[in-house]
């Protein structure tokens, strides 16, 4: 059985997308190797699977993108950089996860970036705040190998 491309669903991007002109492109295939249904997006999209049944292959033409494997940014993660991904297996080794259900561009900025590192889950625990700096060793600052949870607060 062929399958034929059909019309692409065009999602755009929403206001703010991107920031300084970035731009952020993806089409996604119901099928491996580019076959099927085509979606395009610009923008985040919550949920892919009310657009087709399922996401066999995807290029990406402009980003970086992060995969979800469920709707509403939920599953595993996948980073997508600019490329071809002809089959679930080009991008993750991982047996559970051979469908992606939702899209968001991963924005980078020039912002302040500040990062709250936690010994212990939940936030809890002693503290460490990094503040726009590379840290090549977290043993110097006295968490050794024991960092259990973090929040981005600013930055990407």
């Amino acid at each position: 059985m062929t399958e034929q491309q059909g019309t692409p669903d065009q999602l755009p991007a929403e206001k703010g997308q991107g920031g300084a002109g970035a731009t952020y492109k993806l089409a996604a295939f119901e099928f491996e190797n580019f076959r099927g249904k085509k979606v395009e997006l610009s923008g985040e999209c919550k949920d892919v699977l009310e657009k087709t049944q399922r996401v066999g292959s995807v290029i990406v033409e402009s980003g970086p993108w992060v995969a979800f494997e469920l709707p509403g940014f939920a599953g595993d993660q996948f980073l997508l950089e600019k490329g071809e991904y002809p089959r679930w297996s080009t991008w993750t080794s991982c047996q559970n996860s051979y469908n992606l259900g939702s899209f968001r561009p991963l924005k980078v900025d020039g912002a302040d970036h500040k990062l709250h590192l936690f010994e212990n889950t939940g936030f809890e625990g002693r503290k460490m705040e990094i503040v726009d700096d590379d840290v090549p060793s977290l043993w110097a600052y006295g968490f050794q190998d024991r960092v259990a949870s973090a929040k981005a607060i600013s930055g990407t």
